[in-house]
Order: C-alpha cells, then sequence, then structure tokens
C-alpha cells in the first residue's frame, strides 16, 4: 500500500489552522430575544445541512449593519426558518437583518489536504437554495 507523506516542511504536524467548517449565507433573523438564554436558535434542518453542531460557537456577520459577535448555536424547530438572535447579541440583529452565520475548525496539515467546508445559501424565508464546497474566485 502507498502511503502519502502529508507533511508540510517546516509546520509540525500538531499546529492547527483555522478554517471556515461551515456557513449559512444570508440567513434572515426571523426573531431577536433580548430576555432569552443568549445564543442563536437556528432551524434544526439548516444545522444538520451545514454541520454547525449544538452548541457548538458560531461567528455571525450582519449584512444588515456591519456588527459581528460570536455566540453559539441552539436548535430550533426543523423546518421553522427559524434564526433567532438572542440575549446581548440581540441587541446587534433585528428581525429582517440579513446574516452570515459561520463555524470554523482547526485543521492539522494532513487535514488540510482533503478538507473543504460545507457552505448554505438561503433564499429570504431560510430555505435552502443551493450548497457547495468552494467560493467562485473573485475577479476584478
Amino acid at each position: 500500500m502507498l502511503k502519502l507523506n502529508l507533511q508540510v516542511p517546516g509546520i509540525p504536524n500538531y499546529m492547527l489552522t483555522t478554517m471556515l467548517k461551515a456557513k449559512l449565507h444570508r440567513a434572515r433573523v426571523t426573531h431577536s430575544e433580548l430576555e432569552y438564554e443568549g445564543s442563536c436558535a437556528i432551524d434544526g434542518h439548516l444545522l444538520e445541512v451545514s454541520g454547525i453542531r449544538e452548541y457548538e460557537q458560531i461567528e455571525i456577520y450582519n449584512a444588515s449593519n456591519g456588527e459581528r459577535f460570536t455566540t453559539y448555536a441552539i436548535r430550533a424547530e426543523d423546518g421553522s426558518g427559524i434564526v433567532s438572535v438572542n440575549g446581548a447579541a440581540a441587541h446587534k440583529a433585528n428581525p429582517g437583518d440579513i446574516v452570515i452565520i459561520c463555524a470554523y475548525v482547526g485543521l492539522n496539515p494532513q487535514e488540510l489536504a482533503s478538507f473543504k467546508p460545507k457552505l448554505v445559501y438561503l433564499d429570504e424565508h431560510n430555505h435552502i437554495t443551493h450548497t457547495r464546497n468552494t467560493i467562485p474566485v473573485q475577479v476584478a
């Protein structure tokens, strides 16, 4: 059996590179609940498709107002389309805002060789329009 050496010269195997693991692109905030325990409730089906786990740390980038913040995902009802920003983060997003929700993962050099993120694109009702594992090259 042929064994590939994926060691990167000068980079120890234990060093991790932080990579985009999953993205829910252009989700619409459906609720903003200041008095709810802090988190972001996300439709369970969207969690499953994206690979974002319940209680996983997520970053939220609000395209409507420029806010960027960290919280964690909790599960909302499957198929509900819910994206609810809760607790203190509710000050950073309002219903109707367009957000990008990302999760990241640390990978060693061997894992990097075959890694692809899960990119999930949503419509204005938080229904999946398509998925990809690459972002098109930006051109001038």
